[in-house]
């Protein structure tokens, strides 16, 4: 069985080795029963992103690779590199360790131990403690909310950067995902639910202060447009999409 932890980044010089390190140290103390390697995303970054996960790489040969992809958008590194990996499970989270590395187990368990396809990290459902600004907390609502106008979902939160799931059934979804950036998240979800694959939600701790020089690469103003463009293609992409 063989998991794969994989982050796409971008220009993330700043923290990455630091973070990088952290990631490394928590995977070889948690005693996982599993194989498992950590994957980088690096997706065209300009400063010395790839550098580092080379030194990385060549330090633990075994445990850390990287792929470079020149064209921008997490969705689409994502996907490229998920659609050759040979991994019994693929997850992803963020480099910036939003999510506290504690819950990596509770990601990744339910694939393994339950009947679930899916598991998602989830920063609105009543368990789960995040420390963001208004804005943010708002406008995540606010997706989630016209998300659930326009297609059917079951889960509370579509965008949290912390999601796993189980190679045969990304198999199945992976000819219909389309969106490049960060629709992306929601993409898997809903065509998970289309499929009827089961799905955990589970409660994350978020705090998106960790790092406070470093911003957000979503702009929401100009992404605003980009992703209601996109969720009316997928709803009308679903018409089309057989169930079975």
């Amino acid at each position: 069985m063989l998991v794969e932890f994989c982050l796409p980044v971008k220009d993330e010089e700043n923290i990455l080795a630091a973070n990088l390190q952290r990631i490394l140290e928590f995977c070889c103390q948690a005693n996982f029963q599993f194989d498992w390697k950590i994957i980088g995303i690096v997706n065209a970054s300009t400063d010395k992103t790839a550098d580092i996960f080379l030194e990385f790489k060549n330090k633990y040969l075994d445990k850390i690779e990287y792929i470079e992809i020149s064209s921008p958008g997490k969705g689409r590194a994502i996907r490229t590199y998920w659609n050759q990996s040979q991994a019994d499970i693929l997850c992803y989270f963020d480099i910036d360790l939003a999510v506290s590395l504690e819950q990596l187990p509770l990601l990744i368990n339910p694939l393994l131990l339950e009947n679930v396809d899916l598991v998602i990290g989830s920063r609105l459902l009543g368990e789960s403690k995040t420390n963001r600004s208004l804005l943010r907390e708002t406008t995540s609502r606010s997706f989630n909310f016209l998300v659930s106008l326009l297609l059917p979902n079951k889960v509370a939160d579509l965008q949290c950067g912390f999601k796993a799931i189980k190679a045969i059934p990304y198999k199945k979804i992976s000819p219909f995902l389309r969106d490049n950036y960060w629709l992306f998240d929601s993409e898997i979800i809903l065509l998970c639910q289309h499929f009827s694959y089961r799905i955990k939600e589970i409660p994350v701790d978020w705090d998106e202060n960790r790092y406070a020089k470093r911003q957000s690469k979503v702009k929401i103003i100009n992404d605003l447009g980009k992703f209601l463009k996109g969720l009316f293609r997928l709803r009308l992409r679903l018409f089309f999409v057989p169930k079975s």
